[in-house]
């Protein structure tokens, strides 16, 4: 699905990735974790295409690297939920997820895009704000609102398609992240690909198939959750102490982090 080959960035004298390695195939879920400052956010951009020309050439997305793509067609393949957006959106709530159709149509919506639209509102829990300004929502009702913006991007009949998603659950309630990881598992029970930014280690042991772990602009670690979340690895990479136990419910690793 998506292969990065030795990706390396820095900014001045400053190295903000040093040779990362990895991939991520069809159906998978990987997620990518590590202490502020790791190299995530970045990582993520060059993989979807947004940061440095150069570390394009070392990505590749189906066997063909990003500047060979058509960008309307790439835009129907791949979609990116950044974690920062615009603070003034003065639109409505269901013109701000359109906005994901737009790589569909040149002038005016066609039915299918409306539909896209509703049922990425409901799956989301926005759709009862479809009326409203985006911007009289509180932090977390905008989450949702970009979350339903991508997803209605990616409503279509392509086959493999892949969705980069930078600490999506940033400002939601405890239910809106369950609902929100559950729709990305089942973009990716579809045979689709999710690669995701995630700062709770413990909702990426239990939702996620793989791990990418990160430090210093390095993968410090990468495999199955019960791999990579190890206490001398966790405690090592985020430079605290942690145990690490069985969770009573889904029986995942459960990090819990203390002296």
């Amino acid at each position: 699905m998506i292969k990065g080959h030795d990706i390396s960035l820095a900014h001045k004298n400053f190295h903000i990735l040093k040779s990362v390695n990895l991939s991520a195939e069809y159906g998978e879920f990987l997620a990518i974790v590590g202490p502020n400052g790791a190299g995530k956010s970045t990582l993520l951009s060059v993989l979807a295409n947004e940061a440095s020309s150069k570390q394009n050439h070392n990505v590749l997305f189906k066997e063909k690297e990003f500047p060979r793509w058509n960008l309307k067609e790439l835009s129907q393949n791949k979609a990116k939920f950044s974690q920062h957006n615009p603070a003034d959106i003065t639109l409505t709530v269901k013109d701000v997820v359109m906005m994901g159709r737009y790589p569909y149509f040149n002038a005016s919506p066609a039915q299918q895009d409306f539909k896209a639209v509703e049922e990425a509102m409901e799956d989301t829990d926005v759709l009862h704000l479809q009326n409203r300004e985006y911007n009289h929502l509180s932090g977390g009702e905008k989450q949702r609102v970009h979350l339903a913006r991508v997803f209605a991007q990616l409503k279509n009949k392509i086959a493999h398609k892949l969705l980069f998603l930078d600490e999506p659950l940033n400002n939601l309630d405890v239910k809106h992240q369950y609902k929100a990881l559950r729709l990305i598992k089942e973009f990716t029970e579809n045979g689709n690909t999710a690669i995701v930014v995630l700062h709770d280690l413990n909702l990426a042991a239990q939702f996620a198939d793989r791990i990418l772990l990160m430090k210093n602009g390095k993968v410090a670690s990468h495999g199955k959750p019960e791999e990579v979340f190890q206490q001398e690895i966790i405690s090592d990479a985020y430079n605290f102490p942690c145990a690490i136990c069985t969770h009573p419910l889904t029986k995942n690793p459960m990090i819990i982090f203390g002296s």
